[in-house]
């Protein structure tokens, strides 16, 4: 997959965690494909759909690899962790504990975090405002332009990927065309969210290597060149996530999209 995503000039991926359990072996996996692509990093928490798995004390073992990562130029912020309520079988108390304790050590450490959104954007502005958090991504968004001014007031990029690829997705359209250029940053939340066309291609699974066409298509749809779009997005990211910025400013080749 690594090496799909070299062969289409992606130069850097970032792998959440979602569960306590995924710490070691994601940060295992980043050192060991570290080489063949210097970009790749990592972040560290529970998935607000993965809570039914988790016990309360598994926070504490994400607080200890963040502890323990701090060192690492590879670890860049506290995710992927938010709030769904989309999925109808999650418990939303048990929910709004992880969330919070997770956003603590993200105030605690002074670490950005990657947020899930779905259907919980003021939940999560709620939360938000509530802590001195140094910004972050709020993936996969999809709320208001109201609720995305306010994400980016409190210092959030937007990810935007292959649901902007459907002709029907008008609201994600709209604000791809309107939100300010400097608040979006580009993902494929790989295998989920496919871009339009690989249903069409019968391809089986949605993959980083999908990036560039994915960015085609949203410079397309903003009405703007690919490589202006393209810059763009790497510069967010890279504001948003200084730790990555870091790691990236380490390899020249690494610091601008190209």
């Amino acid at each position: 997959m690594v090496d799909a995503a070299i062969s289409k000039n992606v130069q850097a991926l970032l792998v959440p965690t979602v569960r306590a359990a995924d710490c070691l072996p994601v940060k295992e996996l980043v050192h060991q494909f570290g080489t063949q692509m210097p970009g790749l990093v990592y972040t560290l928490g529970i998935h607000p759909i993965y809570i039914i798995q988790a016990k309360e004390s598994d926070v504490d073992i994400v607080e200890q690899h963040i502890i323990e990562s701090l060192s690492d130029p590879r670890f860049v912020g506290v995710g992927e962790i938010g709030l769904d309520y989309f999925v109808e079988d999650l418990d939303l108390h048990q929910q709004d504990f992880f969330f919070n304790a997770q956003l603590d050590l993200a105030e605690k450490y002074q670490l950005p975090v990657i947020l899930h959104v779905r259907r919980s954007q003021d939940a999560i502005l709620k939360a938000l405002r509530r802590r001195k958090i140094p910004g972050g991504i709020a993936h996969a968004f999809n709320g208001s332009m109201q609720q995305a001014e306010q994400f980016i007031a409190l210092g959030f990029k937007l990810g935007f990927g292959g649901a902007a690829t459907y002709e029907r997705a008008l609201q994600i359209r709209r604000l791809l065309k309107e939100l300010p250029i400097e608040s979006i940053v580009t993902e494929t939340d790989s295998p989920d969210i496919p871009p339009a066309w690989l249903r069409s291609e019968d391809i089986a699974f949605n993959e980083p290597a999908f990036l560039p066409r994915i960015a085609h298509e949203l410079a397309h749809i903003r009405g703007i060149e690919e490589l202006e779009f393209a810059n763009a997005a790497w510069r967010n990211a890279m504001q948003v996530l200084p730790r990555w910025s870091a790691l990236c400013a380490t390899n020249p080749a690494l610091q601008i999209a190209s």
